[in-house]
């Protein structure tokens, strides 16, 4: 089970009445920048957590941190903040492992069953590259219907998991049933 929040899950095993799978809720996007990986977004708010390369004075990625994860607090003011230690640790949080060739293993730390690698692209740029569908795929979103729950206990609805073939360039969705 992957865990989205405290006490938030996901199986990863695909719904099957996804024929038409796309989020319903118009969140902001976070704006492109030259170093973001993906985001995160869930209800109960368009507040969103963001992945991004963080690169040593080499250009390469910091091999201790090679992704910096933080929100911008859309409900709020649109503002930055860094991850409170309960969500680095427990829910929104990666860990990364070198591999060969300047490659990163990447989990979240609440579901290290979910591989997911950072490595360079045909175009020259780093990537998370995450399976949906049977297919690799550079990973874009991550969005997570809730309704209801409590904090530690949210009822979480469906998780959607968003990113584009490197090779065609077409946009994969995939929704996954807690």
């Amino acid at each position: 089970m992957l865990l989205i929040a405290p006490g938030i899950t996901f199986g990863i095993s695909p719904d099957k009445h996804n024929d038409s799978v796309k989020a319903p809720i118009n969140y902001p996007k976070p704006p492109v920048t030259d170093s973001r990986l993906f985001y995160v977004q869930r209800t109960p708010n368009a507040n969103t957590i963001v992945y991004d390369l963080n690169l040593a004075t080499n250009g390469m990625p910091d091999t201790e941190n090679p992704v910096k994860a933080y929100w911008i607090r859309y409900a709020d003011k649109g503002q930055k903040e860094d991850l409170n230690y309960i969500q680095r640790k427990f829910a929104y949080g990666l860990t990364a492992r070198p591999l060969a060739n300047g490659n990163y293993d990447i989990r979240f730390v609440s579901y290290k069953k979910f591989p997911l690698t950072l490595m360079k692209a045909s175009d020259g740029k780093y990537h998370i590259f995450a399976f949906i569908s049977q297919k690799q795929i550079i990973l874009n979103s991550v969005f997570v219907k809730i309704e209801g729950g409590t904090f530690w206990f949210p009822n979480v609805v469906y998780v959607e998991v968003s990113g584009t073939d490197p090779q065609t360039g077409k946009e994969m969705v995939e929704r996954f049933k807690p």
